[in-house]
């Protein structure tokens, strides 16, 4: 078994909740990494934007293909 099914089949037993504390807690690692070290939080806002876009379109790809 690969780590991929492995973790696939993992991903099956999270309901919505779960996911959503995933998401809350990457939130709250992020708020912890920038309170932490301060030259993070002294970039321009559009790297931030840059980082979100890259990081959206992923996911955002996927969900808009059509189905095999």
């Amino acid at each position: 078994m690969s780590f991929k099914s492995w973790k696939e089949s993992r991903m099956k037993n999270l309901t919505f909740c779960d996911i959503g504390l995933i998401k809350w807690s990457v939130f709250a690692f992020t708020l912890m990494v920038a309170k932490l070290w301060n030259p993070i939080l002294s970039l321009e806002w559009y790297w931030y934007a840059l980082v979100f876009v890259i990081a959206a379109v992923i996911p955002s790809s996927k969900m808009l293909k059509k189905g095999k």
